[in-house]
């Protein structure tokens, strides 16, 4: 049965055996049903989908409401995301949240009147092809993009890598965005004087032979958020220090596994808005055909140590190491507890 059926009868209920004399508890407010489809597990992804549940329920139990959510992971497959949608269609949820662009295009194919909030996905109009994109969908689907800015991507080139003059990009072939991002970064490092090349890989099983010729042509490359390449960044390292040419990155958890440094994003910050414009549909009946799809608050420059030193990298003072910024809140939190 639909569960806005089901709480229309229940509330009902309450109000008849409560006007019959029965002492029953006060009606605490409404209960949301989110599902969630996430495509792969990522610390990015997973960053993104923890500041989502916690936002949302925050502003929720504000008003007295609540949310029960049900978290799918699809374990990196397409398919499996068209079959986690097409669930939370049937079990008739108030929102769908798709955390990846094939989550964001499998819910697009399973409905188009139950609101879905898209999160991790750089561009929304290569995403859901539409040619004219100028912010809105006009509508069931908004949401979140990941993007940072790419010509200030581009320009970290410059002041790491004063020396390159020939820039791979190596993406994965299947991933659209990744693609997008790929030719909107050319013409910015062309500007800067690099000779620009692409290298594309099919999926994870041919990375390693498109990454070692990538990285064998130039003097460093780069690599767009792309999903495929941030689960397999062992590989992409690897053959990094092989061949003693470093990577550029489009995010920090694939910065923090095979590259030197990135402009990244909070996506846990980007979770976070994302679920903010959940509360806002769902308990403020916005209209999600015109919510404008929104970016990150806030960028930083982020450097690998690790690779940054086994490849003789210097950084600029303004540059924060990956991983530093959680470190310190964690030691934070823990001198809170220990007083």
């Amino acid at each position: 049965m639909n569960q806005k059926i089901v709480r229309i009868l229940a509330a009902a209920s309450v109000s008849a055996m409560t006007l019959s004399g029965l002492a029953l508890p006060v009606y605490a407010g409404e209960t949301y049903h989110v599902g969630i489809c996430q495509l792969v597990q990522h610390p990015a992804l997973d960053a993104a989908t923890k500041g989502f549940r916690e936002e949302l329920q925050k502003e929720l139990e504000a008003d007295g409401d609540s949310v029960e959510f049900d978290e799918q992971n699809a374990a990196g497959d397409s398919a499996t995301c068209a079959t986690i949608v097409n669930s939370f269609v049937t079990d008739g949820v108030d929102l769908i949240m798709a955390n990846a662009t094939p989550a964001l295009q499998a819910a697009q194919a399973a409905t188009g009147s139950i609101p879905i909030l898209g999160t991790s996905v750089t561009d929304y109009g290569t995403a859901l092809d539409i040619s004219d994109w100028k912010g809105t969908t006009g509508t069931n689907i908004s949401g979140t993009s990941d993007l940072a800015p790419l010509d200030k991507q581009a320009a970290l080139f410059k002041e790491l890598l004063p020396d390159a003059k020939n820039v791979g990009i190596l993406y994965c072939s299947a991933e659209p965005n990744s693609k997008y991002q790929a030719d909107t970064i050319t013409p910015d490092l062309e500007k800067e004087g690099y000779k620009v090349t692409a290298y594309t890989f099919a999926d994870s099983n041919d990375l390693q032979t498109v990454a070692t010729t990538a990285f064998t042509e130039n003097d460093a490359v780069y690599i767009p958020t792309d999903n495929t390449a941030a689960s397999n960044t062992g590989i992409i390292k690897a053959v990094s220090l092989d061949k003693k040419v470093p990577a550029i990155c489009g995010e920090e958890g694939i910065a923090a596994g095979c590259g030197i440094a990135t402009l990244s994003i909070s996506y846990e910050e980007l979770g976070q808005t994302t679920g903010s414009m959940a509360y806002q549909i769902l308990k403020k009946g916005a209209d999600i055909s015109s919510m404008e799809v929104q970016f990150a608050p806030n960028v930083t420059k982020e450097y690998n140590a690790e690779l940054c030193d086994a490849l003789g990298i210097k950084v600029p003072s303004d540059y924060v190491a990956i991983g530093s910024q959680s470190e310190t809140e964690a030691e934070t939190e823990a001198a809170t507890e220990a007083e």
